[in-house]
């Protein structure tokens, strides 16, 4: 009855998902979101549990230092009212979260209940067996992963077991001055051509004015930029095959795992990098994700590509010039490239060498923090980020910024992809290396070719080193 039902609900979406912009056969298409298609349903604040939970000592996680995290440490009162216990979060920036992880890995005993993992870290993390697998949980609680974006879900997967549960999906977007643009007569940008010369245009120094702000600051940032580019140009950093609507980073193993710093879209990434240096203002080499976000924030910068996570600064500050005239927009392609979102994002998930006791606990906690019902308290308390297609058709959420309804049109319509940043082990490495490597190219101090050549004999040397190919 379950597969007649099914198969009735498939030929169902076959002839109305095009009314709606979803292609059937896509990834999103073969879900059914019946949840979401309820847009006028207000989801209800969290209720406190019916029975507190049992963890001595307490809840303990290690967190990201982001918005979202930041609302969750802020209703930290109200949390622990819910859950009939204390929090204890200790928050990191990017690169010392993933340090603590792996150190706190190397203990007998986890120090840390939950744990937020960088969506592209799964694979890595689960390959070293660092995180716990979570289908059994998932089965036997029926826990729902439907109502979340899928490109979420498969990027906390690592060999057909679930290793996290996300908190949150946060696409980079180009971000930019629809009054400024119109001013000058520009259409918005969406191809590399257009926005070099509209940053061309817009670059104004004398009057403290810049075409662009992005990640140019060596290591992290300026490896993930570059990761980003070649996806503008049709190829992820590493071989991955190609797939349905994309590339397959599912079951990626040997030579799928090569990196290409010597393909024609990783030369490409470059020039384009140094054309668009140009126009940017002049601490780029030192800039970040929050600095790129607070420089187009600022109205120092036109445009911006930066991460929905740090919106909050342009949708919810109405002392800044970008507030309510700011356009979004996908990633601008290149050449044999198609429109894609870069997703980023966080996920909550269990350590392997987390004490017996706790793990039901703590799985409780886990399922509770990533309700629909927590993913709008946080959003009603500084975030602007949700996985949740539900939390984002909720009428109270959408009203607070257009931005939410643009990242959930593009989850539903595929644009959202995990492959420019694929979540397979060393990945981390590869990023790390295109960050230095390509730095010294930005700082006038190696030519493209040299810098590219030095990256693929890293990455080929720590990938062999680890057996992958």
């Amino acid at each position: 009855m379950i597969e007649e039902w099914e198969a009735y609900a498939h030929r169902i979406k076959g002839l109305l998902g095009p009314l709606f912009g979803v292609d059937p056969e896509s990834e999103t298409g073969r879900r059914i979101f019946l949840d979401a298609a309820a847009t006028d349903r207000v989801i209800s604040p969290p209720a406190v549990l019916s029975a507190r939970l049992e963890l001595k000592g307490g809840l303990r996680g290690l967190i990201h230092a982001d918005p979202t995290f930041m609302a969750m440490h802020n209703l930290k009162q109200q949390l622990e009212s819910i859950f009939g216990l204390e929090i204890h979060n200790s928050a990191r920036s990017i690169d010392d979260l993933l340090e603590a992880i792996l150190t706190n890995a190397g203990r007998a005993k986890s120090r840390y209940d939950l744990v937020a993992c960088d969506l592209p870290w799964f694979g890595e993390l689960a390959s070293k067996g660092i995180l716990m697998p979570l289908d059994r949980f998932i089965r036997r609680d029926a826990f729902d992963l439907s109502d979340f974006h899928p490109v979420a879900v498969q990027s906390t997967r690592y060999a057909g077991q679930q290793y996290g549960i996300p908190l949150q999906t946060t696409p980079e977007l180009l971000c930019y001055r629809k009054d400024i643009l119109e001013e000058a007569q520009l259409e918005p940008p969406t191809t590399t051509e257009e926005l070099i010369k509209a940053a061309r245009r817009l670059h104004d120094p004398a009057r403290g004015r810049y075409g662009i702000a992005w990640n140019a600051a060596r290591g992290t940032p300026l490896g993930h930029t570059f990761s980003f580019l070649m996806a503008k140009f049709g190829q992820p950093i590493i071989n991955l095959r190609r797939g349905e609507g994309g590339y397959d980073f599912q079951q990626a193993s040997g030579e799928e795992l090569r990196p290409m710093f010597l393909s024609d879209a990783a030369y490409r990434a470059c020039e384009y990098m140094l054309d668009i240096l140009k126009y940017s203002p002049p601490n780029i080499l030192n800039m970040a994700w929050y600095e790129r976000a607070q420089s187009y924030a600022s109205g120092e910068s036109c445009m911006a590509y930066c991460y929905t996570l740090l919106a909050p600064l342009i949708e919810f500050d109405r002392r800044s010039p970008a507030w309510g005239k700011t356009g979004y927009l996908p990633h601008p392609i290149g050449n044999h490239g198609r429109a894609i979102t870069p997703i980023g994002g966080y996920a909550l998930a269990i350590p392997a060498n987390l004490s017996e006791e706790r793990i039901e606990g703590v799985w409780t906690a886990l399922r509770h923090l990533t309700s629909a019902n927590m993913s709008k308290l946080y959003i009603l308390n500084g975030s602007l980020v949700t996985p949740r297609f539900s939390v984002s058709r909720d009428p109270e959420v959408s009203a607070l910024s257009p931005l939410i309804g643009i990242v959930d049109d593009m989850a539903r319509q595929d644009i959202l992809q995990a492959w420019p940043r694929p979540p397979v082990p060393g990945i981390t490495d590869l990023i790390s290396i295109a960050g230095h490597e390509i730095f010294e190219v930005l700082d006038g101090r190696r030519s493209i070719k040299k810098a590219l050549s030095l990256a693929q004999d890293r990455a080929d040397r720590v990938m062999r080193d680890r057996g992958f190919y």
